[in-house]
């Protein structure tokens, strides 16, 4: 039971469908064979990049599937927002300035999103945010708008 690799990665884009990159027979060494239109799924495997398929002989067709198949220049938006600010494709940080409107006066304070201390209300000495670890937790009850952009 001897794995015969197959195609290259490099061949598989090219030929618009994903082709075998592992061949495992279970009964004889024989050359790989095609895609086939009768193969059917046996099972997703336990890992994120390859999926088994069984042929009509029996023999099992692992297909790794690459996530490496999107745009670098122009990355989907979810994508960098997940990144690290540094790992991003145009470096950006992830704090921001935003307007609070305090629920009690209905006054408006500028607060910088990762505040590090207690923001009061001006007029009415209402807390409007708390510093924890990475953002500032806002009051309930406060409204707030993104600053910039």
């Amino acid at each position: 039971m001897t794995p015969i690799r197959k195609n290259s990665v490099k061949e598989s884009y090219c030929t618009g469908r994903f082709q075998p990159l592992l061949y495992i027979h279970p009964r004889r060494r024989s050359s790989p064979v095609s895609l086939h239109s009768s193969y059917r799924p046996v099972s997703l495997a336990n890992s994120r990049w390859d999926f088994r398929v069984r042929d009509p002989d029996g023999c099992f067709l692992i297909i790794m599937v690459l996530q490496n198949d999107i745009d670098l220049l122009n990355p989907p938006a979810e994508l960098e927002k997940r990144k690290h600010k540094l790992k991003r494709l145009v470096q950006s940080p992830n704090s921001f300035f935003m307007d609070v409107k305090c629920q009690g006066c209905f006054n408006i304070t500028t607060v910088f999103s990762h505040s590090q201390t207690v923001v009061v209300c001006g007029n009415c000495q209402t807390v409007l945010c708390q510093p924890t670890g990475g953002r500032a937790r806002l009051t309930e009850g406060c409204s707030f708008r993104r600053k910039g952009d």
